[in-house]
């Protein structure tokens, strides 16, 4: 496990909030040495811990004000080609297999419920190998950045 210390966390939570923020905006925030904050950054990166940056679409703006979450059951023989079929279709954000009543969770984003209806019967209930579906319509979502401390990752504190 690689070495992490407070400073890390610290860098790693202010990039969690805004990953956009510039190196000498987030030293000055966290009041550390501009040249530091970059290797320490660099040195995540390095270490696996910092997998990317991303950027996140106000999907609403593009008319996508539709949410779904859809349970599959399926023939688990066909479970790749399943989800290569899911992965193809644009609307699918998630594809998370799960334990429990179902064998996988998608998430879907739509223009509207008919639109939801059609990806799931249509492209999702055609693929082969899939049994059963049940479609969650997402009401309201909120949403917690993750926050770390030393308590939460004792392990990899030096």
């Amino acid at each position: 496990m690689p070495k992490i210390d407070e400073l890390d966390i610290k860098i790693l939570n202010e990039l969690v909030r805004d990953a956009s923020i510039s190196v000498p905006k987030l030293s000055k925030k966290i009041n550390v040495n501009t040249s530091v904050v970059y290797s320490r950054i660099k040195r995540l990166i390095k270490l696996g811990l910092i997998k990317k940056y991303t950027l996140m679409v106000n999907e609403e703006m593009l008319g996508y004000n539709v949410k779904a979450i859809t349970g599959i059951n399926m023939d688990s023989k066909m479970r790749d080609s399943i989800i290569a079929g899911l992965m193809n279709i644009p609307e699918v954000r998630d594809v998370i297999e799960v334990t429990g009543r179902f064998d996988i969770l998608v998430s879907l984003t739509a223009k509207s419920l008919d639109d939801i209806h059609n990806i799931v019967s249509e492209k999702i209930g055609k693929l082969e190998g899939v049994q059963r579906t049940e479609t969650f319509i997402e009401m309201k979502r909120t949403i917690k950045e993750p926050t770390y401390t030393e308590a939460t990752l004792p392990l990899i504190i030096s």
